[in-house]
């Protein structure tokens, strides 16, 4: 292989890691980048529950059955006190809701 064919391998392969990882980084936010509003988890209903990471249907159900049974969340952080809800979900919800 000469010296140019070995750059232009090299430039190549560069080209192609930088573009993967602005990629990725892209991919990283969806949920943040694809709504510029917070989601208010004492007035939201069970489809805006279900639009935020790692809640599904029966997650947001839970939320919804722990607000009607204890009022409103004081805090975002009493979001941990539903069922299911630990410290690695709620760090991954914590900057897409508010109260």
């Amino acid at each position: 292989m000469t010296k140019t064919n070995k750059f232009f391998t090299l430039l190549v392969i560069l080209a192609m890691a930088a573009v993967s990882t602005v990629s990725l980084s892209a991919a990283e936010k969806p949920a943040a980048a694809g709504s510029d509003k917070l989601v208010n988890i004492n007035t939201a209903d069970a489809s805006q529950l279900v639009g935020l990471p790692q809640i599904g249907p029966k997650m947001a159900q839970r939320i919804l059955d722990y607000r009607k049974s204890n009022g409103n969340f004081k805090r975002a952080q009493d979001l941990m006190k539903v069922k299911g809800i630990g410290e690695k979900i709620f760090a991954k919800l914590q900057p897409l809701i508010t109260i």
